[in-house]
């Protein structure tokens, strides 16, 4: 892939099942939980607690790279399904993640130059399905998120994605800028939605391409949109200036599938 732009710019079925979700409670449950292989998303662990069994899981969740939260019992008791969390709490992944070569092997078995969506801290779960949902139905080739500060893949990201998580690449990051630069020098342009960017319409959206989408209320991280090529408008009418993380990332994807296709 070359990154030569004027200034205007097959299903994936990796064969995952949906694993047991939601919460394991107690500290066994936990560890055992990290030895048996599971993506375990977060941890939430009683603040101050130091023993053996918790001193076992902490270092399992850092050779896991697993984010871990130290918490009030008055919260894991309000977290708790089962009233038996034993000061430990662990969120597992509702299914696998992919890997970034996952993306890569779809586009090009389908023969397509790359499309991927880049999630900058979306926290709502149905936000991050529904998304996941338009990233399968116009056909592009892979979620990217972060692993701080976003959703994970939960049982309600499961069902609000409505059936696409079983066929749409979802790769959690550590660092989402690193991944940028890495895909730029592969060839990628990416592009981010800001009411402050130009038109979609007047910018060059065809070939290798990343859409970065910003967290609910705050949107694209400054960071994040530093490191876009261009920053994408959505023309607004009405006398609402904003849209729903997960509208605006449909929008600018089917003006993107458009001009793709032309």
């Amino acid at each position: 892939m070359k990154r030569e732009r004027n200034q205007k710019g097959e299903d994936f079925n990796r064969g995952d099942k949906p694993v047991n979700t939601g919460q394991i409670e107690g500290r066994n449950a936990v560890i055992e939980a990290f030895r048996a292989g599971r993506t375990i998303d977060k941890v939430y662990i009683l603040d101050g607690c130091h023993d053996g069994p918790v001193e076992t899981i902490r270092r399992e969740a850092k050779k896991h790279d697993t984010i871990i939260r130290f918490v009030s019992k008055e919260r894991l008791d309000q977290m708790s399904e089962a009233g038996m969390h034993q000061g430990v709490i662990a969120l597992a992944a509702s299914y696998h993640y992919a890997t970034l070569e996952d993306c890569m092997k779809l586009a090009r078995d389908r023969n397509e130059e790359p499309f991927l969506f880049f999630l900058d801290g979306i926290e709502d779960p149905h936000n991050l399905g529904a998304i996941i949902r338009t990233c399968n139905v116009v056909g592009a080739h892979g979620v990217i998120i972060p692993k701080n500060r976003a959703v994970g893949l939960t049982a309600t990201v499961s069902r609000a994605s409505a059936g696409a998580l079983n066929y749409t690449p979802v790769v959690k990051v550590t660092n989402l800028k690193q991944t940028m630069e890495s895909l730029k020098e592969e060839g990628m342009w990416f592009v981010c939605a800001d009411m402050d960017g130009t038109p979609m319409y007047d910018l060059n959206l065809k070939g290798a391409i990343g859409m970065v989408i910003g967290a609910e209320g705050d949107g694209v991280s400054k960071l994040i949109k530093e490191h876009c090529d261009m920053v994408a408008a959505i023309p607004m009418k009405g006398e609402i200036n904003s849209l729903n993380a997960s509208v605006a990332a449909g929008v600018l994807a089917y003006e993107i599938a458009r001009q793709r296709r032309g």
